[in-house]
């Protein structure tokens, strides 16, 4: 097997490097990974390197969701790039001043962003975050070491190639990107137990790897897992509004961690609007589970059980909920939501204020859908996931959340008495 502890150890000694890197350097390096990304003869190598993992993957029996989030077509190549660029134009966030004061005893206080040190990402088969990850951490001064699944080694180790290149192009260090090519499942233990040299690790993909890195890691852990979301429709909402964002939150890609997979209907418009709704995700193959109130307002569905009201489907299939009043509907969100994203769709006021402020999730939409909680939709470029955890960041993990702060104190002889 590889030495993992080996490739950490490089990636913590050139992330020292990387720490005081030049804006105008770190952009450089990105911008070659972009050109690299539109060449023809390194497309092509990907998409072959793709197909292999596609095909093994199938050969498992691997889902169509699996598969949707394994596959790298042209566009996805393309959409790689753009959150790259998009990185590259967005502001250098290391030696950012974040405060500024001057003691009593003429001791100047600032407080400044600095990088993490070297980030540790675990993921599922999601070639894009092979990109995605190294770029914002090359842009906030991190070294990154990549733990990829077996199931999308090939596209991860072409991926991993093309930005070590890129990086050599430039004259530096390739050593700052470490990546674990193995498929064997003990190096991502291993991986875990590197404390001396990985300072934070991320999780990206489901539930499962979320608790089982939790559960190894020997350094802290940014959670980004799993979305279990629901919106909610108050009495009052605009129906015609709340149908457009259900479809849109639940059809749109359903594959994807922000999608809704749970409807909550407010039970003084249940009768009026079930049928409806049924009718148009209907159009869309959706799969409808209903409460024991739903089912007796629509007959031809099954009734969906207590697991279903905990499951985050990932796919053509929802639950419907009747509920008294927007205190029931937080109180469910609040029982089975993984605290990602929610939403409500409401003409209230009193009832929006109520949801904004007791549902407990890191992104609350009113009269808006899910879909958008995403680092490209809200202004942030790429990121490593949705943090569903309250510390050290909530929400979308881009370029500023990859960093920390650290003091720099300027005096002229002061000594402490």
């Amino acid at each position: 097997m590889i030495d993992v502890e080996l490739i950490c150890k490089k990636a913590k000694q050139a992330s020292y490097t990387l720490a005081g890197m030049s804006t105008e350097k770190k952009n450089a390096i990105l911008a070659e990974i972009v050109s690299l990304l539109s060449n023809k003869d390194y497309i092509a190598k990907l998409k072959e390197e793709n197909v292999k993992d596609i095909q093994i993957a199938k050969e498992s029996g691997r889902d169509e969701t699996f598969l949707d989030r394994l596959t790298l077509t042209d566009a996805r190549i393309e959409l790689m790039a753009e959150g790259v660029r998009q990185i590259i134009a967005l502001p250098d966030p290391v030696g950012e001043v974040v405060e500024e004061r001057t003691l009593e005893n003429g001791l100047k206080l600032t407080r400044v962003r600095a990088p993490l040190g070297v980030v540790g990402i675990i993921y599922e088969a999601r070639p894009n975050v092979t990109i995605d990850a190294a770029a914002l951490c090359l842009k906030s001064g991190n070294g990154v070491v990549l733990r990829g699944s077996r199931e999308a080694l090939n596209s991860n180790r072409a991926l991993y190639v093309l930005m070590a290149k890129a990086i050599e192009n430039l004259g530096e260090n390739p050593d700052v990107i470490g990546f674990i090519d193995s498929p064997d499942r003990e190096a991502g233990g291993i991986m875990l137990h590197q404390g001396d040299y990985i300072d934070v690790v991320i999780p990206r993909g489901g539930e499962g790897l979320k608790h089982y890195v939790l559960d190894n890691a020997v350094m802290p852990v940014i959670a980004s897992a799993g979305g279990n979301c629901h919106v909610y429709v108050e009495k009052s909402a605009d129906l015609d509004m709340a149908t457009k964002i259900i479809v849109n939150a639940k059809v749109q890609r359903p594959h994807v961690c922000n999608a809704a997979e749970h409807i909550i209907i407010d039970e003084a418009i249940a009768e009026k609007y079930l049928p409806v709704l049924y009718s148009e995700l209907s159009k869309y193959n959706v799969e409808i589970l209903g409460d024991e109130k739903v089912c007796k307002i629509i007959k031809n569905i099954s009734q969906a059980t207590e697991t279903d009201f905990k499951t985050e489907f990932l796919s053509y299939k929802v639950t419907f909920s009747i509920v008294n009043g927007v205190e029931e509907a937080v109180d469910m969100i609040n029982k089975y939501s993984t605290k990602h994203s929610e939403a409500i769709i409401t003409k209230d006021q009193e009832k929006e204020e109520y949801f904004t402020k007791y549902v407990d999730a890191a992104a609350v939409y009113v009269n808006a859908s899910t879909r958008f909680t995403d680092g490209f939709e809200f202004g942030l470029g790429a990121e490593m996931g949705i943090s569903t955890q309250k510390l050290h960041v909530r929400g979308p993990v881009a370029l500023k959340e990859l960093t920390s702060v650290k003091y720099v104190v300027y005096g002229n002889g002061q000594i402490r008495k």
